[in-house]
Protein backbone atom coordinates (compact mmCIF):
# COMPACT_ATOMS: atom_id res chain seq x y z
CA UNK A 1 0.00 0.00 0.00
CA UNK A 2 1.24 3.41 -0.92
CA UNK A 3 1.04 6.19 1.62
CA UNK A 4 -0.05 9.60 0.36
CA UNK A 5 2.36 11.76 2.34
CA UNK A 6 0.98 14.99 0.86
CA UNK A 7 -2.60 14.45 2.02
CA UNK A 8 -2.11 15.44 5.70
CA UNK A 9 -0.52 18.72 4.60
CA UNK A 10 -3.34 19.55 2.19
CA UNK A 11 -6.32 21.68 3.33
CA UNK A 12 -8.68 18.69 3.17
CA UNK A 13 -6.23 16.52 5.07
CA UNK A 14 -5.83 19.14 7.79
CA UNK A 15 -9.61 19.44 8.12
CA UNK A 16 -9.98 15.64 8.32
CA UNK A 17 -7.33 15.45 11.04
CA UNK A 18 -8.98 18.32 12.93
CA UNK A 19 -12.38 16.61 12.64
CA UNK A 20 -11.02 13.38 14.09
CA UNK A 21 -9.22 15.15 16.96
CA UNK A 22 -12.12 17.45 17.89
CA UNK A 23 -14.64 14.58 17.66
CA UNK A 24 -12.46 12.47 19.94
CA UNK A 25 -12.23 15.39 22.39
CA UNK A 26 -16.02 15.78 22.38
CA UNK A 27 -16.37 12.04 22.91
CA UNK A 28 -14.05 12.18 25.92
CA UNK A 29 -15.94 15.16 27.39
CA UNK A 30 -19.31 13.45 26.99
CA UNK A 31 -18.04 10.11 28.28
CA UNK A 32 -16.31 11.66 31.32
CA UNK A 33 -19.39 13.69 32.25
CA UNK A 34 -21.66 10.65 31.98
CA UNK A 35 -23.83 12.50 29.46
CA UNK A 36 -26.82 10.76 27.91
CA UNK A 37 -25.95 8.03 25.43
CA UNK A 38 -26.93 10.00 22.31
CA UNK A 39 -24.27 12.64 22.98
CA UNK A 40 -21.51 10.12 23.54
CA UNK A 41 -22.59 7.87 20.67
CA UNK A 42 -22.73 10.71 18.15
CA UNK A 43 -19.30 12.02 19.10
CA UNK A 44 -17.83 8.51 19.06
CA UNK A 45 -19.30 7.67 15.67
CA UNK A 46 -18.09 10.97 14.24
CA UNK A 47 -14.56 10.33 15.56
CA UNK A 48 -14.63 6.83 14.08
CA UNK A 49 -15.97 7.89 10.68
CA UNK A 50 -13.51 10.80 10.41
CA UNK A 51 -10.60 8.53 11.31
CA UNK A 52 -11.69 5.87 8.80
CA UNK A 53 -12.12 8.39 5.99
CA UNK A 54 -8.73 9.88 6.87
CA UNK A 55 -7.16 6.42 6.57
CA UNK A 56 -9.03 5.81 3.32
CA UNK A 57 -7.48 8.87 1.69
CA UNK A 58 -4.11 8.51 3.42
CA UNK A 59 -3.66 4.94 2.19
CA UNK A 60 -5.15 5.83 -1.22
CA UNK A 61 -7.79 3.13 -0.91
CA UNK A 62 -10.28 5.38 -2.66
CA UNK A 63 -8.35 4.84 -5.90
CA UNK A 64 -8.47 1.06 -5.50
CA UNK A 65 -12.27 0.94 -5.29
CA UNK A 66 -13.17 2.24 -8.72
CA UNK A 67 -16.88 1.44 -8.59
CA UNK A 68 -17.65 3.51 -5.51
CA UNK A 69 -17.47 7.31 -5.66
CA UNK A 70 -15.89 8.05 -2.25
CA UNK A 71 -15.84 11.86 -2.48
CA UNK A 72 -19.62 11.99 -2.85
CA UNK A 73 -20.06 9.59 0.08
CA UNK A 74 -17.71 11.80 2.08
CA UNK A 75 -19.81 14.89 1.29
CA UNK A 76 -22.97 13.08 2.40
CA UNK A 77 -21.20 11.98 5.59
CA UNK A 78 -20.18 15.59 6.33
CA UNK A 79 -23.65 17.01 5.68
CA UNK A 80 -25.51 14.36 7.70
CA UNK A 81 -22.99 14.66 10.54
CA UNK A 82 -23.43 18.43 10.54
CA UNK A 83 -27.22 18.08 10.84
CA UNK A 84 -27.00 15.62 13.72
CA UNK A 85 -24.32 17.68 15.46
CA UNK A 86 -26.44 20.81 15.18
CA UNK A 87 -29.37 19.22 16.98
CA UNK A 88 -27.51 17.18 19.59
CA UNK A 89 -24.86 19.76 20.50
CA UNK A 90 -27.37 22.59 20.76
CA UNK A 91 -29.28 20.45 23.26
CA UNK A 92 -26.05 19.72 25.13
CA UNK A 93 -25.18 23.43 25.33
CA UNK A 94 -28.70 24.54 26.27
CA UNK A 95 -29.31 21.86 28.90
CA UNK A 96 -25.69 21.83 30.20
CA UNK A 97 -26.23 19.31 32.99
CA UNK A 98 -22.58 19.74 33.99
CA UNK A 99 -19.37 21.32 32.73
CA UNK A 100 -18.32 18.20 30.81
CA UNK A 101 -21.55 18.17 28.83
CA UNK A 102 -21.17 21.88 28.14
CA UNK A 103 -17.56 21.40 26.96
CA UNK A 104 -18.59 18.47 24.76
CA UNK A 105 -21.41 20.55 23.29
CA UNK A 106 -19.07 23.42 22.48
CA UNK A 107 -16.56 21.02 20.89
CA UNK A 108 -19.46 19.51 18.97
CA UNK A 109 -20.37 22.94 17.60
CA UNK A 110 -16.74 23.45 16.54
CA UNK A 111 -16.98 20.03 14.90
CA UNK A 112 -20.13 21.18 13.10
CA UNK A 113 -18.16 24.04 11.51
CA UNK A 114 -15.38 21.62 10.53
CA UNK A 115 -17.93 19.30 8.89
CA UNK A 116 -19.31 22.18 6.84
CA UNK A 117 -15.81 23.29 5.82
CA UNK A 118 -14.96 19.71 4.84
CA UNK A 119 -18.12 19.39 2.73
CA UNK A 120 -17.42 22.69 0.96
CA UNK A 121 -13.77 21.82 0.25
CA UNK A 122 -14.72 18.41 -1.08
CA UNK A 123 -17.66 19.60 -3.17
CA UNK A 124 -15.30 21.97 -4.99
CA UNK A 125 -13.27 18.95 -6.12
CA UNK A 126 -16.25 16.92 -7.35
CA UNK A 127 -17.09 17.10 -11.02
CA UNK A 128 -19.73 14.70 -12.23
CA UNK A 129 -19.09 15.32 -15.94
CA UNK A 130 -15.47 14.08 -15.90
CA UNK A 131 -14.51 10.41 -15.81
CA UNK A 132 -13.59 9.11 -12.40
CA UNK A 133 -10.06 8.13 -11.75
CA UNK A 134 -6.99 9.11 -9.83
CA UNK A 135 -6.10 11.86 -12.31
CA UNK A 136 -7.46 14.44 -9.91
CA UNK A 137 -6.06 14.03 -6.40
CA UNK A 138 -8.46 13.71 -3.46
CA UNK A 139 -6.66 16.54 -1.69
Amino acid sequence: MALDSGFPRSPRGAVKIARAVVAFGAFLCFAASRAPGAYTALAGLEALSAALLLLLYLLQLDAKTGRFFWPLADVFNSVISALFLLVVCLFAVIIKTNKGTLAGGVLGLVLLVLCIVDAVLLSQKISLDRPRGRTTPAK
